[in-house]
């Protein structure tokens, strides 16, 4: 029986980057995004290369889209191997925390940590039941470290590597791991919307693949990995 990836915010970016890496590997993929034109053309690759895949749009936000589509992926393959929480939202433009709406930083806070929330706790069961399971987190440096501009982005993120660690604990002993990714600065959109005049070399998503299918097979719990310095012998950079 193949494995099986859910990967959230899967149309485009380091989604779409994992979502072929993945199919290459020969896992099936249940993937999901909010907007339906670009999932469609990365079903469309996959496809091509092979891959067993199911797909829905879905604002992961909300627990009964979550539960939607978590209950598509188990019924069409049985089981959930690995998930990946990639889905997030950067928010507006770099803006000081003093002029920062109100609104629009609630928005980024409740797209960005509710988001693995909810689908590592539906997605839990099924993997607890098996005692097997990993969960990958995706965070950045910006999580460890407060840069001015950057807003609830980089809230988020602290408050995304503070709900990795609590339930890396939690999960100990059971067969589930829970790890976070670190996966640099990538030539994407939000990069674009974060330093709209960035002048040095960024990475491709395709380049930081690798530590991801690493953690997709490992026994590690609670670990923290950049992808720019990973050796692919399991290394972690804390």
């Amino acid at each position: 029986m193949k494995n099986v990836v859910l990967i959230t915010g899967a149309s485009q970016g380091l989604g779409r980057a994992l979502a072929l890496a993945f199919a290459k590997e020969g896992y099936a993929l249940g993937l999901c995004a909010r907007n339906e034109e670009p999932l469609r053309a990365v079903v469309k690759q996959v496809k091509e290369i092979g891959a067993d895949v199911v797909t829905t749009t879905a604002d992961v936000t909300k627990p009964a889209d979550v539960d939607r589509f978590v209950s598509i992926v188990e019924d069409r393959f049985g089981k959930i191997d690995v998930l990946i929480n990639n889905a997030s939202t950067f928010g507006p433009g770099p803006t000081l925390l003093a002029d920062y709406p109100n609104d629009a930083f609630q928005g980024v806070l409740e797209a960005n940590i509710m988001n693995p929330f909810l689908v590592t706790k539906r997605a839990l069961p099924g993997m607890l039941a098996r005692q097997t399971g990993s969960i990958i987190n995706v965070t950045s440096e910006v999580g460890k470290y407060g840069v001015a501009e950057w807003g609830a982005y980089s809230v988020s993120k602290f408050g995304v590597e503070g709900l990795t660690a609590i339930w890396a604990d939690e999960l100990e002993g059971t067969g589930v791991t829970i790890n976070l990714v670190d996966p640099g600065e990538m030539d994407t959109t939000m990069h674009d919307i974060a330093i709209p005049d960035c002048d040095y070399e960024l990475s491709d998503p395709e380049d930081v693949v690798d530590v991801f299918l690493y953690l997709a097979m490992s026994e590690g719990n609670g670990e923290r990995y950049e992808a720019q310095v990973f050796d692919r012998k399991g290394a972690s950079v804390e």
